[in-house]
């Protein structure tokens, strides 16, 4: 039975197809190929008419967008027009615009892109509606958009289809335009603080030894093998070296590895970075970005998401061990070695991690007792050297860094330290991440970026540096559970597999 009913769509489908071809054959025999036409002079949008209706009343407009629905009533046909700002009702009426254009109207399908001339005014029924005098197809819809009651509802059709998804379901586009708005005001903000924009490598001669997978790449000009960048750090802080005291860029971040709600294998991140400051200085930064852009943006600082009202008017602040001990019970200073933390990983059902060291193991805890937990804007500092191999160490305490990272609906959404810039320190840190990497997986290709190492014996300043990804932002900001529902156009498997 099911076999049939899909049988019977594909056909009526392919019926529908052709029944639209032979419309554009019949109009290209006639002469008047709407793919022909290069513009259309547009003075207004249907949503700028609705919203000055009182001085654009009997005005002359031109409008122009898709039809997305008619209602024909013999001499008269009302239809929905939609743009780029919104729908307007459209009125053509056969003693208006002609016996020819008015047939020519009739056949028009939903889909169909045309542009209205005439003017402004309102039905009997209070819609604010523009009366047709002229109408031009400007293009044809070869394809039927999605029946009208159930829509585009599949998900991983509409993120394959996103242009039909955009037609068809209003509140995405909104999304998007929130998307818009967010990179606007999140600029604006670093602009104000004097922060600098600036473009780095997306191509890099190396997998450095960083956990993060890369994509690789060859460059045949050169003959080599590259890797599409997993941060844009390292990049960065080499301009810090430089001069260039307060620089933040955009980036398009790369790994390839899994995929769920809040991973895709390409992202964007905003990564910053000012000199003579640290990791406190990150976090005013935060909560005061956090907190203008919510503003700005959704015009309040407590925001409902999955269920939950987040309060990024208020942040908790707690170390790393403080955290632990808060949702677990476990105390990191009563571990006097590894092996009394390994004990105690094994007793709580703790993951012990690759290198059970005390330091990572804590993590391990944080990751199965706390990260849960974080409901409300939550900073969590101070963060084992171990997980930490760019971040400065704390000269009261060596063991940990001055790191944080900050969390919303137990979810990660960016990172700080103050930047490690003592080149001996991070030389060895490096050499012995990528030796780790190499005693896990003999054939990685991760190597030292002993480049960055000599910048950084030019001398860089005592350093802040954060990186925060756009997406789970933009997430937060617009009610969305999934990350593929903030990407145009996620990553998808191939139909072909």
């Amino acid at each position: 039975m099911a076999e049939e009913i899909i049988a019977n769509t594909q056909e009526d489908l392919s019926e529908l197809l052709q029944i639209r071809r032979d419309k554009l054959t019949a109009l290209c025999d006639e002469g008047n190929d709407p793919f022909h036409i290069t513009k259309f002079p547009r003075t207004a949008f249907s949503q700028d008419i609705k919203d000055n209706f009182d001085t654009l009343e009997n005005q002359k407009t031109a409008i122009a967008g898709r039809i997305m629905a008619k209602r024909g009533m013999g001499k008269a046909i009302f239809a929905d027009l939609m743009d780029g700002k919104g729908r307007i009702q459209i009125y053509v009426r056969l003693n208006d615009v002609g016996e020819e254009a008015f047939q020519a109207f009739r056949k028009v399908d939903i889909g169909d892109i045309v542009g209205v001339e005439g003017f402004v005014f309102k039905t009997k029924m209070g819609e604010v509606s523009v009366h047709c005098e002229k109408l031009q197809l400007l293009a044809k819809s070869l394809r039927p958009l999605p029946e009208k009651f159930h829509g585009l509802t599949d998900k991983e059709t509409r993120y394959r289809q996103r242009y039909v998804d955009l037609i068809v379901n209003p509140d995405v586009k909104d999304t998007f335009v929130k998307r818009s708005m967010i990179m606007r005001e999140l600029r604006a903000f670093l602009d104000a603080r004097g922060f600098l924009e600036v473009d780095t490598p997306i191509l890099t001669p190396f997998e450095i030894g960083a956990s993060a997978r890369p994509f690789y790449t060859h460059h045949n000009t050169l003959d080599m093998d590259m890797v599409l960048r997993i941060e844009t750090e390292l990049y960065l802080k080499r301009l810090i070296v430089g001069g260039m005291e307060k620089v933040y860029e955009v980036g398009r971040i790369f790994r390839n590895e899994g995929m769920d709600v809040k991973h895709n294998p390409e992202f964007t991140t905003i990564e910053l970075y000012e000199a003579y400051t640290d990791f406190r200085g990150m976090m005013e930064i935060v909560e005061d970005m956090m907190k203008t852009v919510a503003l700005k943006v959704c015009g309040s600082l407590v925001i409902p998401y999955q269920g939950h009202e987040i309060d990024l008017g208020h942040w908790e602040k707690l170390t790393m061990i403080e955290a632990v001990k808060k949702y677990s019970g476990v105390d990191y200073k009563d571990w006097e070695t590894d092996e009394d933390a390994i004990k105690c990983a094994k007793e709580h059902n703790v993951e012990l991690p690759e290198i059970p060291t005390k330091g990572a193991i804590l993590a391990e805890f944080f990751d199965a007792f706390v990260e849960e937990k974080l409901i409300q804007p939550t900073f969590i500092y101070d963060y084992p050297v171990e997980i930490s191999p760019l971040a400065k160490r704390k000269p009261e305490d060596p063991a940990f860094t001055e790191r944080f990272e900050y969390f919303i609906n137990a979810t990660e959404f960016g990172n700080a330290f103050s930047e490690l810039n003592d080149p001996i320190d991070q030389r060895a840190r490096m050499e012995k991440q990528v030796a780790d990497r190499k005693a896990l997986d003999p054939e990685t290709k991760a190597q030292v970026d002993y480049d960055f190492i000599n910048a950084l014996e030019y001398g860089m300043p005592p350093t802040g540096g954060l990186g925060f990804g756009i997406d789970r932002l933009v997430m937060l900001l617009t009610n969305s559970d999934s990350i593929r529902d903030v990407l145009l156009f996620p990553t998808m498997k191939s139909l072909d597999k």
